[in-house]
C-alpha cells in the first residue's frame, strides 16, 4: 500500500468494522467532514490522524502497523500554526490528549517553556494570551490543556521530563504566579510515573540544547519552531531526539537535588514580589 491508497483503504477498515464514520470521527478528534475528505482521497493523512482512526476502528496491532508504515512514507511532516488557530487551539489540545492517552513512555525536553503538562491555570492562561484569541476561545484552550494533565496520575503511563533552569527563570509571568509554577513543579516530580529534571545553567556541558521537542514511544517526535509543528517519524531520525533527550537527562539535576535547586528560584522570586521588582507593563 502506499501513501496515496491510505485515505480509501482507511475507509474500507471502517466499514468493515461496522462503526459510522461520525463515531470514528469523533473517537479520532477530528469533524465528520475531515474523516471523509481522507477517506475519499482528498485530503492527505498524517501521521497523528492515522494513528487517531486506527485507534477508534479498533484494528489489530499487526493490522496497525501496516498502516502507519504507509503514513509515516514521509518523514517529517509540518503543519503551520495559523492552521490551528483556525481549528481552535482547544482543539489542538483535545489532539495532544489522544495522543498521549495511546502513548505508554513520553519524554520531554523543554528549552523555552514550562511544559504544558505542568502548567498551572494561570500559568496557561497567561502563555495563550500571547496568541491575542477572545476570551471564549482562551478559556477552552487553558481548559484543554488542564484537562491533558490527567495523564499526570494514570499508573500505566512514564512521563520524564527534562528542562532547562533557563526556562524556569524567565519573568513571563508576575512573581507570584511564577511562584505558584515552581511550587506545582515540585509537587508533580513526587508522582510515582513522573521523573522531572532539571538542567542546571552553572557548570560545563558536553552539547548544547537546540530546541523543544517530545518523543512518544520511539515512535514520533514533534517538534514546535516559531511558524510550525514538525512531526518526525522516520526511526533513524526519532533515534537522534532519543539519544539527545538521554543524554540531556543523565547530566540533568534530579529528586532532592532539582527540588533544592527549585525552591532557590522560588525563593527569589517570592523576593521580588515582595520588593515590587519585576512588575509587568501597566501593574501599579
Amino acid at each position: 500500500m502506499n501513501r496515496s491508497e491510505l485515505g480509501p483503504a482507511l475507509r474500507a477498515l471502517r466499514e468493515a468494522s461496522g462503526k459510522e464514520a461520525r463515531t470514528v470521527a469523533r473517537s479520532a478528534v477530528m469533524s465528520t467532514s475531515k474523516l471523509s475528505k481522507i477517506e475519499n482521497g482528498r485530503a492527505a493523512v498524517s501521521v497523528v490522524d492515522a494513528d487517531r482512526i486506527l485507534t477508534a476502528i479498533g484494528v489489530s496491532e499487526a493490522v496497525k502497523a501496516e498502516y502507519m508504515a504507509a503514513a509515516r512514507a514521509e518523514a517529517t511532516e509540518a503543519t503551520a500554526w495559523r492552521l490551528y488557530r483556525r481549528l481552535g487551539y482547544h482543539r489542538k489540545q483535545q489532539q495532544i490528549k489522544a495522543m498521549d492517552d495511546t502513548t505508554t513512555l513520553l519524554r520531554i525536553f523543554q528549552t523555552s517553556l514550562i511544559p504544558g503538562l505542568l502548567q498551572t491555570p494561570e500559568f496557561a492562561r497567561a502563555v495563550f494570551a500571547r496568541k491575542e484569541i477572545g476570551e471564549e476561545q482562551l478559556s477552552r484552550a487553558v481548559g484543554g490543556r488542564l484537562a491533558r494533565q490527567a495523564v499526570l496520575y494514570d499508573p500505566a503511563k512514564e512521563l520524564q521530563f527534562v528542562i532547562l533552569e533557563s526556562v524556569l527563570r524567565w519573568g513571563l509571568v508576575p512573581p507570584a504566579v511564577m511562584v505558584e509554577q515552581l511550587d506545582r513543579i515540585v509537587s508533580v516530580s513526587r508522582l510515582s510515573g513522573v521523573d522531572v529534571r532539571v538542567m542546571p545553567l552553572a557548570g560545563f556541558h558536553a552539547d548544547v540544547p537546540g530546541h523543544s521537542f517530545a518523543v512518544r514511544d520511539d515512535r514520533t517526535v514533534t517538534v514546535e519552531t516559531v511558524h510550525a509543528e514538525l512531526v518526525v517519524t522516520d526511526p533513524r531520525d526519532v533515534d537522534l531526539y532519543v539519544r539527545k533527550f538521554e543524554r540531556f537527562s543523565s547530566a540533568a539535576l534530579a529528586g532532592d537535588d532539582m527540588r533544592s535547586l527549585l525552591e532557590g528560584i522560588r525563593d527569589e522570586f517570592l523576593r521580588k514580589q515582595e520588593t515590587g521588582l519585576e512588575r509587568p507593563p501597566g501593574c501599579p
